[in-house]
C-alpha cells in the first residue's frame, strides 16, 4: 500500500511539474492510472485531495487557479518549486533550530523536524546545542489551542478562501462569514486571523477562539490584494488594541488583573481592596476588560464603560 501510494504521488507531481497550463482534475484522473482505477467520483476526489494535500506538506507548491469558465486547475511551477543553494551560518541554524522547537502542536512539531532535517541533508551546520532537546531553565513556546488554527494556516499558506461561522464579543449568536485569509497574529496569549471579508467588503480581524465549527476552504483565487505583511501586523495590533489613542481610568480588585497591571502608567491604592489604574486605551480594550469579570470596574471614559457594559449583557444573555 505504501508503494502505491508513493507512486500516485509521484505521478501527480510529475504531472504538475510538467504541466504549462493548469490541469483539472477530470485531465489528472485521466492521465493518473490509480486515479482511473477509483470506484466513484468521490473516492477519486477524497484520494485526490489527499494527495494534494501530502504533497504540499512534502514542500511542493501547488497552484489553484480559476479560468474564465470557472473550472478550477492544478500546477505547480518549475520556477516556484526550485531552490537556490542554502548558506547558513552557525548562528542563523541555530535560530532555526530555536524556532522549531516553538510549536506546541503536533503536526507543526513533525513538519518543523521534517524541515530540519532535509535542511542537514542539504548541508545546513549543526550549531551547538541548537537541537538539543533537554529541557532547559526558560521553554520557548506558543500555545494554540483552537481548531479554526490548523485549517486557516493552510489556507493562508496557499492562498485559499475560507467560510467559517464567528461569534462576536456583542452577539448572540454566530453567523457566516467568507473570508480571504491573509496571516495568522499571536498578541497577549490569543490568536487572530487577519483577512479580506467578502461578507462585508472589507479588511476585517477575526480572534480565533470566537469561530465556531468547521472552517471550509473555497475553490477560486483571491479578489482583494493581500498587503504588506508588517501591514497586516500592525492592522492586527491595533484591531486587538496594542495601538492606545487615549487613556483609561479603571478599579481593580487587589490582587489581581497582573496582565492590566503590567500596562498601567498608574497605580493608586483606594480603601475597600481596591486600585486604581490609569492604561492605554485604543480599540479592543473593552473585549480585554471584560475577560476580567468583577474584578474591573471602568470608571471612565463613559464610552468604554457603555461597551463593557453592553458586552457583559451579550454574556449574560447567552
Amino acid at each position: 500500500m505504501a508503494i502505491a501510494k508513493a507512486e500516485r504521488l509521484m505521478n501527480l507531481a510529475l504531472c504538475l511539474l510538467g504541466t504549462r497550463r493548469p490541469l483539472s482534475k477530470r485531465e489528472l484522473r485521466g492521465s493518473i492510472e490509480a486515479y482511473l482505477e477509483a470506484a466513484s467520483d468521490d473516492a477519486f476526489n477524497r484520494m485526490f485531495e489527499r494527495d494534494k494535500d501530502d504533497l504540499r506538506e512534502l514542500g511542493l507548491v501547488i497552484e489553484t487557479v480559476e479560468n474564465l469558465d470557472g473550472e478550477v486547475g492544478y500546477l505547480a511551477r518549475r520556477d516556484s518549486n526550485r531552490l537556490p543553494p542554502i548558506t547558513l551560518d552557525a548562528e542563523e541554524a541555530a535560530a532555526l533550530g530555536l524556532a522549531a522547537r516553538v510549536w506546541q502542536q503536533a503536526r507543526l512539531a513533525g513538519a518543523a523536524s521534517g524541515a530540519l532535517q532535509k535542511l542537514r541533508a542539504a548541508g545546513m551546520p549543526e550549531a551547538e546545542d541548537a537541537f538539543d532537546d533537554r529541557p532547559s531553565a526558560l521553554e520557548t513556546r506558543i500555545p494554540v489551542h483552537e481548531a479554526a488554527f490548523e485549517p486557516l494556516m493552510l489556507a493562508c499558506r496557499d492562498r485559499r478562501p475560507v467560510i467559517f461561522d464567528y461569534r462576536k464579543s456583542t452577539a448572540a449568536r454566530p453567523e457566516e462569514r467568507q473570508v480571504e485569509p491573509w496571516t495568522l497574529e499571536c498578541w497577549r496569549g490569543h490568536w487572530y486571523l487577519a483577512g479580506w471579508d467578502r461578507t462585508r467588503g472589507a479588511e476585517r480581524v477575526f480572534r480565533l477562539s470566537r469561530i465556531t465549527g468547521r472552517v471550509r476552504s473555497r475553490a477560486g483565487a483571491f479578489t482583494a490584494p493581500v498587503p504588506d505583511v508588517s501591514t497586516v501586523r500592525e492592522t492586527v495590533e491595533s484591531w486587538a488594541g496594542e495601538t492606545a489613542t487615549r487613556t483609561a481610568r479603571i478599579r481593580l480588585r487587589a490582587k489581581a488583573g497582573y496582565p492590566l497591571r503590567a500596562r498601567a502608567t498608574s497605580v493608586r491604592e483606594l480603601d475597600g481592596g481596591w486600585d486604581e489604574l490609569e492604561i492605554p486605551y485604543g480599540h479592543g480594550l473593552d473585549a480585554w476588560l471584560v475577560e476580567f469579570g468583577p474584578d474591573v470596574v471602568v470608571v471612565e471614559p463613559a464610552d468604554l464603560r457603555a461597551d463593557v457594559r453592553d458586552r457583559l449583557r451579550a454574556v449574560a444573555e447567552g
